[in-house]
């Protein structure tokens, strides 16, 4: 079997949706393996990867649109705010798109 491990960073400004595709593609595609699963790995506690609409720019703007309806950063429910104040609310939307 064959293995290969590679890494790369994106720099963030925040909460949103981040486009990793080339990234991915790139890695996936140099590795010159033609057949197999690829395994990303997101570090952070407050990160998800989801696979979405790419072709219309505006399915991400509802994306986030929504995202803030149902899960308000200005919540006063929330007390966990140890990195500021989307700091609950990136974790409830991870757990709601994680894949694992």
């Amino acid at each position: 079997m064959i293995s290969r491990t590679h890494s790369f960073s994106i720099s963030t400004r925040g909460k949103g949706t981040y486009e990793v595709t080339e990234q991915v593609s790139a890695l996936v595609r140099n590795s010159k393996v033609l057949s197999g699963t690829a395994t990303i790995f997101l570090a952070h506690t407050s990160a998800s990867l989801i696979l979405f609409e790419n072709a219309d720019p505006s399915a991400r703007t509802d994306l986030h649109r929504y995202f803030e309806q149902l899960v308000p950063e200005d919540s006063p429910d929330f007390i966990h705010t140890a990195e500021g104040p989307d700091d609950m609310t990136s974790h409830i939307r991870m757990v709601l798109t994680r894949s694992s």
